[in-house]
């Protein structure tokens, strides 16, 4: 038992389950905004089961363009690239070792990931003016998902020796710098709709 608790520390299992967790939470949220949008599809006046106020409602931005950036519903996207860190999780807990230029894709998936999620904000707070729930987990996922991987990546040597010390110390504290991006969304979330909180009490 102890030599196998040992392995397992070996590999850092922090990480792996961190993608894996993520990964699943990311895509049950995109799964759930793909089955809404199917109802919405199929009936105009349906209402989605998040719309709760004026101001959180899933219908006002899935029925937007910014929903539909590829010419597609967006949760497409998520429902096919969640499946990307759930897989790597997995394999890293099996013991796979993957090249720099696998990570470095990998990295630069997150990084397209996360400039969605900033710019999907931008849209939603401040010219659709209405969040959506789903929406909001999946970007609950993808900030810390980017962050882990980045980072990791770094520590590893994915972009060179010079990068694995402050790779190292981001992967240390990962938690505190993803906290601090929620922080920085949900700010100017509470200032935008400032007025319309009181509706939900």
């Amino acid at each position: 038992m102890t030599r196998l608790l040992s392995k397992c520390d070996n590999r850092n299992v922090i990480f792996p389950i961190s993608l894996i967790s993520l990964g699943i939470l990311g895509w049950i949220a995109s799964f759930g905004l793909t089955l809404e949008r199917i109802k919405v599809a199929g009936d105009p006046q349906a209402t989605t089961s998040c719309d709760i106020s004026p101001f959180i409602s899933c219908k006002s931005v899935m029925l937007s363009e910014q929903a539909a950036l590829l010419g597609f519903p967006n949760p497409i996207i998520g429902l096919a690239a969640f499946v990307a860190p759930v897989v790597v999780g997995f394999a890293i807990l099996a013991g796979a070792k993957f090249k720099p230029w696998f990570w470095q894709l990998f990295v630069l998936g997150h990084v397209f990931a996360m400039a969605f999620v900033l710019w999907l904000f931008s849209q939603s707070v401040y010219v659709i003016g209405a969040l959506c729930i789903y929406c909001m987990v999946a970007w609950s996922a993808t900030i810390p998902l980017f962050w882990a991987s980045a980072s990791y990546a770094a520590k590893q040597g994915a972009f060179g020796e010079r990068f694995e010390a402050p790779g190292t110390v981001v992967h240390e504290w990962a938690w505190v710098i993803t906290i601090l991006t929620y922080l920085a969304l949900i700010i100017p979330i509470l200032i935008q709709f400032w007025d319309y909180w009181p509706s939900l009490l």
